[in-house]
């Protein structure tokens, strides 16, 4: 994978970083502030740094730290595996929710547990990437056959199919399970409320090492955008480019999915709000959809705890509510054009 095209700086993205790490900052603190305790200003400054503080609102934006953190890089894997996902399959509304990748997780997740009492973490993750890897192969081979190869409809219609027929074999499987769908139901809708520390430890190596992959690529996938005769032509290697993205992608999904259930919707909008603002160049839309995705999933949890005060609203219930709006806009605006 050779450097791919030169793309100009976008004139707006100092302005952009900028905005982003405010929004970054901003929701981090909302989501150590707000939940069934509004924690005050001086109470959430105390938390942050003084780390022998016994008071009540301390401790409570104590408790609340691993939880933020982990929404913050379960949105930036999500984010950074749609923005993947939208250059290797060139679909402006590719996501791993709407190709189907979530729910072959999901499925492999629930099997383990239903067959073979998986509990851990670790299980979990290694369960749900095999599941996301097998679907999206399964999704691309479908959409790929016929004329005109895998087209963003076909892509779509596969994933939409597939994902109708592996939900259908997940209730099979946890409707005469009692037991199962009690450890499973919560997970099913998506959530970040289980984010502890040890849950962001063993999702960390997966995320750093897809976000690694995802950078390298980066440059290579500009070319790609152009077509394969052109990236073979600048020294791209387009069938091992397409593999090291999509296995990127698809590991950042199976993680974040395996520990937080099948959260939809943050890689298409993380995607596509960076390249509204800075245009094609993916050395640009990968790093920031990661940033995009964490201040989106913050800020879901964040409202769908002030939304369900004195519980809260999962945030799954939230993302699907402001995404497939988008999903009908984009679709029916841009009449499903390839990138």
């Amino acid at each position: 994978m050779r450097k791919g095209v030169a793309i100009h700086q976008p004139k707006y993205l100092p302005l952009v970083l900028v905005l982003s790490l405010v929004l970054l900052v901003v929701s981090s603190l909302a989501s150590l502030a707000f939940g069934s305790r509004v924690v005050p200003w001086e109470g959430l400054m105390t938390g942050l740094f003084e780390a022998g503080a016994d008071s009540y609102d301390a401790i409570v934006v104590q408790e609340r730290i691993p939880r933020t953190l982990f929404s913050l890089c379960c949105g930036a894997a999500l984010g950074v595996s749609g923005s993947l996902m939208q250059a290797v399959t060139r679909n402006p509304i590719a996501d791993p929710s709407i190709l189907g990748v979530n729910t072959g997780a999901a499925l492999f997740v629930v099997s383990g547990i239903a067959f073979f009492q998986i509990s851990t973490a670790s299980e979990y993750i290694w369960l749900a990437i095999v599941g996301a890897m097998l679907t999206a192969v399964f999704v691309y081979g479908i959409g790929s056959m016929g004329r005109g190869g895998a087209t963003p409809l076909k892509l779509v219609l596969a994933g939409a199919a597939t994902t109708a027929a592996l939900s259908s074999l997940v209730s099979a499987i946890m409707l005469p399970r009692t037991d199962v769908i009690d450890q499973f139901r919560f997970w099913q809708v998506g959530s970040v409320g289980a984010g502890n520390w040890s849950a962001l430890g063993t999702f960390l190596p997966f995320l750093l090492i897809g976000l690694l992959l995802a950078v390298l690529s980066a440059p290579a996938l500009n070319a790609l955008a152009l077509g394969d005769e052109v990236a073979s032509g600048q020294g791209v290697r387009t069938g091992v480019l397409r593999i090291v993205a999509a296995f990127a992608g698809v590991l950042l999904c199976g993680a974040a999915t395996a520990l937080a259930g099948p959260i939809g919707f943050i890689g298409l909008l993380s995607a596509h709000v960076i390249r509204l603002m800075l245009g094609p160049d993916l050395r640009l839309i990968i790093p920031l959809s990661a940033v995009a995705g964490a201040i989106i999933l913050t800020i879901a949890d964040v409202s769908g705890r002030l939304i369900g005060s004195p519980g809260e609203l999962e945030v799954g219930v939230v993302t699907a509510f402001i995404g497939a709006p988008l999903l009908i806009l984009l679709a029916t605006g841009m009449k499903v054009r390839s990138l």
